[in-house]
């Protein structure tokens, strides 16, 4: 069962309040994700459609509190994005249309307020339109989202092929995927295949591919039930910085920019 929008809030306070190289991302993120929260409940008393402009409500107004938020709050990149946001007095639609069409990781603005809507709808089931060129082999079928991170289910290790799911990094939907095969580029040898944990997050798991040289983090929920994947891959940045060191490019950089 894939975890709630207070499992987030509740699992990012509880990793914020250990020091560590992630604890500012994660406090950061834990304002985020309460306004989120507040943009997904507005669309509990209506049913979505599906289109972006005709689904619009007042209550997806709120990218001047998001803006506010990450001016005060937010890593120095997001703050200088704000402010230039901000002097365009840009609306909802105007910040999400351009993410919506083609999304980038590098949104910030546009990925932050479309997630909450794009979860909405899959929870609703209705079909997200106007975004099938996005979809792929290797992308959510849902909306065409990049995996953001991998799962690793408690019976994984005794499975060769299942086992791991895939969490979109727009709607946050998740889908089964093989086990032994790149993410990026359907790499199959497993000699081109590496994987790195770290002795500090053991439940984390680092995979990497020598053919594309790509990246993505999974979530071992056998090592460590209680983890919530969307956080603790925001908490694992020392293996983001691990491989970055290397050469590798992450497959789809999280919310906060890692």
């Amino acid at each position: 069962m894939r975890d709630s929008w207070d499992d987030r809030i509740h699992r990012a306070d509880e990793l914020s309040a250990v020091s560590g190289p992630a604890q500012a991302l994660l406090v950061f993120y834990a304002y985020l994700l309460r306004m989120q929260k507040d943009l997904y409940d507005s669309f509990r008393h209506r049913r979505p459609t599906g289109d972006l402009a005709g689904d619009l409500t007042p209550e997806m107004q709120f990218a001047p509190q998001l803006l506010q938020m990450t001016m005060h709050r937010g890593p120095a990149a997001m703050r200088e994005g704000a402010e230039a946001i901000q002097g365009g007095n840009r609306s909802f639609e105007e910040i999400v249309r351009p993410f919506w069409h083609d999304p980038s990781d590098l949104d910030f603005f546009g990925k932050a307020l479309a997630q909450p809507y794009l979860q909405r709808l899959v929870d609703n089931r209705v079909r997200v339109l106007h975004r099938d060129h996005l979809r792929g082999e290797r992308r959510c079928a849902v909306c065409g989202g990049a995996p953001q991170l991998s799962i690793l289910e408690d019976h994984a290790e005794a499975l060769e092929s299942g086992g791991r799911q895939l969490q979109c990094a727009n709607c946050l939907n998740r889908w089964t995927f093989r086990r032994v095969v790149c993410v990026a580029c359907g790499e199959e040898d497993e000699h081109k295949l590496g994987y790195y944990r770290s002795e500090e997050l053991p439940h984390l798991r680092l995979d990497s591919c020598e053919t594309c040289r790509r990246y993505i983090k999974s979530i071992d929920l056998g090592r460590l039930g209680l983890a919530v994947p969307l956080i603790d891959e925001v908490a694992g940045v020392s293996l983001d910085a691990w491989a970055v060191e290397r050469g590798y490019r992450k497959i789809e950089l999280n919310l906060v920019g890692m």
